[in-house]
């Protein structure tokens, strides 16, 4: 069965281009992986402006989004099809990493709900989410760039989806360590040469060279990694 994934926004339009132009199109196409762009609007039926956010209890700065058309949304959606995770984009979420991205790599469908204007209605986390996630400790506009990031990094992890299945294998933090620099024709620019032992044919040698740089590097940009 395919990926589906169905996400949820207040300005969808935001969304459009980067996924007719991504690897998630490819998957698409693929059927290996489908993302359907929801609009939150659409489901605001208590006022005819469609209201979808209103001031907050308590009073202070910024909009906030209203219960009812996120509710009403996330129930239509759930008579269609039964959701592993409804997942909220969220400053303060648990951080997006490469373990993750494989453990939601395996689920077969996902609700990602856009955080918008100053957050969402509080009951909407206690009572209609599963996971919160964030892709870093800063504050966007909105959620529908995090929701792409999310939707990338795991649908590209789905077997198939890649021409080479072993590339995702090789990325940076999938062993917890980052990935080894990379070099490609000519093998020798300026006065830059490519390291001796990728031009030496000895694979073990190779390999060998890679690990060492991969550790290396984490050591010098990501210590905590080692920890591990």
């Amino acid at each position: 069965m395919a990926m589906h994934i169905d996400i949820i926004s207040a300005v969808p339009e935001l969304l459009d281009s980067f996924f007719l132009h991504s690897i998630v199109q490819r998957a698409s196409e693929k059927q290996i992986a489908t993302v359907r762009i929801i609009a939150l609007r659409d489901y605001a039926l208590l006022n005819k402006q469609r209201q979808i956010d209103d001031y907050p209890y308590g009073g202070g700065a910024g909009m906030v989004l209203r219960i009812e058309p996120v509710y009403n949304c996330i129930a239509a959606l759930k008579q269609e099809r039964a959701y592993d995770e409804v997942i909220y984009t969220s400053p303060d979420g648990e951080p997006l990493t490469q373990r993750r991205c494989n453990q939601l790599s395996t689920l077969q469908n996902i609700i990602i709900l856009c955080g918008h204007y100053k957050g969402i209605d509080e009951r909407i986390r206690e009572h209609l989410i599963t996971r919160e996630i964030s892709i870093g400790d800063y504050v966007m506009s909105g959620g529908e760039l995090a929701a792409a990031v999310i939707s990338d990094s795991i649908i590209r992890l789905i077997p198939g989806v890649l021409g080479d299945e072993q590339s995702a294998l090789s990325d940076s933090f999938q062993d917890d360590l980052i990935a080894p620099p990379v070099y490609t024709r000519p093998a020798a620019f300026n006065t830059w040469t490519v390291p001796d032992v990728l031009l030496s044919g000895h694979a073990a040698d190779i390999e060998q060279w890679r690990m060492a740089q991969s550790i290396e590097r984490t050591r010098l940009r990501r210590p905590h990694l080692l920890k591990k």
